[in-house]
């Protein structure tokens, strides 16, 4: 099956080149129909769960995937690691508080992370560690005065904020929806490299024809903001709407967003940045007090429900879980990360990673659940909203970048030797 990325306009199709993927078992399956799925079931579980039996190329390791779990949960305790965390990065925009919708914030916020997360996509390069990668020269963060060079997905954070500072809207949609006012040079301009960097952006083409497609969409259906779009899901479920029902309206919704492949006459679902653009909005509004309600998911029964959300399956996190040997990696596929060879998207190998790395994070996720449980001296009734896969993969995302700087990698915990991440160039993760 080929499953067509991007919109077929004519004027998208002349500024970028086909995207289309094949198959993950190499054969043309003609159409594969979407699968409908209960309320509280998330596809991009369920299809994992199957996929990764059907792919048998990753795997769990039982006895790293408890002894990691155990770290990992004394670790974010130790840490204090919570959804507020989101709002101590510094190069993040934040919402003001407390929280109104009328408040200009709220709108600058959600269009930033929309933008963020429709463009969170390929910042890997084959020069990491080297100062000629791409990256982006901008201040530490928005409160500080000094400068430097971000590299992978904080380049991309850091130009869209160096933007904003420049007087440039490039977080505004019906802005760059249109390439009389955002023409292509001026986007170009926007992800300029820092004078160091050797190599731009990688995949700007089809960065550029994301965001105008995704800008056409919210300004002709949702007034032009993703608070609009916000306020459509709010409607849609009478303010009872869930994390999950959110992301499943915004894959309906953005071709870009609909991370999807066939495998065997199924189509499997991994929703990398869909889920993580729910995820963020969930986190940046998430109230100072555990007991308030949140603004975006407000329904006293369920709220966002977030732990039905999956982790985001790119390249870094599954690198920390073969780390932490939480997943096991077959010789021959050990062999092709040594040597940097490419992983065609959508390939055994590639599908086998990603699927593999969200059965394992939602492992992760119920092993701690029983920690909790043994902690309190209970059932668990009740655990399931405090701990997510969501917020485990956070973590392990801000675990893997603080390890990169590190010789012998995570310390405290039993770990094998870091792999090379598994390159992949796609608009999907």
């Amino acid at each position: 099956m080929t499953v067509t990325i991007l919109s077929s306009a004519p004027e998208r199709q002349a500024r970028t080149r086909s995207l289309d993927l094949r198959a993950a078992d190499g054969k043309a399956s003609g159409h594969v129909t979407r699968e409908s799925f209960p309320d509280g079931v998330n596809p991009a579980l369920e299809t994992s769960q199957w996929a990764m039996k059907e792919l048998g190329i990753v795997s769990l390791n039982e006895e790293g995937l408890v002894s990691a779990a155990k770290y990992i949960h004394a670790q974010m305790q130790r840490e204090s690691y919570t959804p507020r965390t989101w709002r101590t990065h510094p190069l993040h925009l934040c919402p003001a508080e407390p929280f109104a919708w009328d408040d200009p914030s709220t709108r600058a916020c959600l269009d930033w992370i929309f933008l963020i997360s429709s463009l969170n996509f390929s910042f890997w390069s084959a020069l990491e560690g080297q100062c000629g990668r791409y990256g982006v020269e901008w201040r530490d963060g928005w409160d500080s005065d000094n400068t430097v060079v971000h590299t992978g997905y904080w380049s991309l954070v850091a130009a869209v904020d160096r933007a904003l500072e420049e007087g440039i809207p490039i977080t505004d949609p019906s802005f760059y929806a249109s390439s009389a006012s955002c023409p292509d040079a001026l986007v170009e301009h926007i992800f300029r490299p820092a004078a160091q960097s050797v190599e731009g952006i990688p995949l700007l083409s089809e960065r550029i024809a994301v965001l105008r497609e995704n800008g056409v969409i919210l300004r002709e259906k949702f007034g032009g903001s993703f608070l609009g779009f916000i306020q459509a899901f709010r409607d849609r479920y009478d303010d009872r709407g869930t994390a999950l029902q959110l992301v499943k309206m915004v894959t309906d919704t953005f071709p870009s967003f609909r991370d999807e492949v066939s495998y065997h006459g199924r189509r499997v679902y991994v929703w990398k940045r869909a889920q993580i653009l729910v995820a963020e909005a969930w986190a940046a509004f998430y109230p100072a007090s555990p007991s308030s309600t949140h603004p975006l998911f407000p329904s006293a029964s369920s709220g966002a429900a977030i732990y039905e959300l999956t982790m985001f399956a790119d390249y870094r996190v599954p690198q920390i879980l073969h780390h932490l040997r939480i997943l096991s990696y077959p010789p021959p596929l050990i062999k092709l990360l040594k040597a940097h060879t490419p992983l065609a998207p959508g390939s055994p190998e590639e599908l086998s990673i990603r699927t593999a790395s969200i059965v394992a994070v939602e492992r992760v996720r119920r092993e701690i659940l029983d920690l909790v449980a043994q902690e309190r001296g209970d059932d668990g009734e009740g655990v399931d909203n405090e701990v997510s896969s969501v917020l485990i993969d956070f973590y392990l995302w801000d675990l893997a970048k603080r390890a990169e700087g590190s010789a012998g990698g995570v310390e405290g915990v039993e770990t094998v030797p870091t792999l090379p991440i598994h390159r992949s160039r796609s608009i999907w993760y």
